[in-house]
């Protein structure tokens, strides 16, 4: 029995232990078999849908990018989105609705970025810290609201994440406990409302899974 709605984010409610950080690595288990003779139809789609991430990341990183940087984001895309959407499913712990989990994603890869653009690219850093056409008065200013931005950068994108996460899944449970108050009439207009907001929730997941790796793409292309 629940003490409160937020220990449905707790991973030691279902077992009794924290075992179920172990979903994280779930989606290891539903990638595509590279070693087929002939691929399946999931291997066809999930090379499309590689191959369309691919072009999209390419566009944003510019016309300067490495080959094989757009795997990072890639990956970390379908890390997301895999860890998002087991969260839907009955007794899967959603571990993206935990800072924890999203600050550890973002906050390495801000510190890259940072680190590789004032090491490698320090006039550019510098530039970016004053728009262009800046008055000479705002410019102290300017770097200073410059500089906050890019700081709060990585709680930002944990928080976006994990908020979206948990206000899904608290809404659905919040309805969910008040099926045996209702009658059979009200019950079937809750399932109703049920199957939709579950079908939001995975376009949300989806969406916050493509929000994060287009963010963190569009901070790489930055530096």
């Amino acid at each position: 029995m629940m003490t409160n709605l937020f220990s449905i984010f707790d991973p030691s409610t279902s077992f009794g232990s924290p075992l179920n950080w172990l979903s994280v690595g779930l989606g290891l288990f539903f990638l595509p078999y590279c070693y087929w003779v002939l691929p399946n139809r999931f291997t066809v789609f999930f090379s499309s849908f590689t191959t369309v991430l691919h072009r999209e990341f390419s566009v944003l990183l510019g016309p300067n990018y490495k080959s094989g940087h757009t795997f990072l984001f890639i990956s970390l895309f379908v890390f997301i989105m895999f860890n998002n959407l087991l969260g839907l499913l009955p007794y899967v712990f959603t571990a993206s609705s935990h800072l924890s989990l999203t600050l550890a994603l973002a906050l390495p890869l801000w510190l890259a970025f940072m680190f590789y653009g004032w090491l490698n690219n320090t006039k550019h850093m510098l530039a970016h810290c004053v728009p262009l056409g800046t008055p000479g008065v705002l410019m102290p200013f300017m770097v200073l609201i410059e500089t906050i931005s890019n700081v709060i950068r990585p709680g930002t994108l944990a928080v976006r994440l994990a908020a979206n996460m948990i206000a899904g899944h608290l809404l659905l449970v919040l309805l969910g406990n008040q099926g045996p108050n209702m009658s059979s009439v009200l019950l079937g207009v809750l399932l109703f409302v049920q199957v939709l907001l579950l079908t939001l929730e995975s376009a949300v997941a989806v969406i916050q899974s493509y929000v994060f790796a287009v963010l963190a793409t569009l901070y790489s292309s930055e530096v």
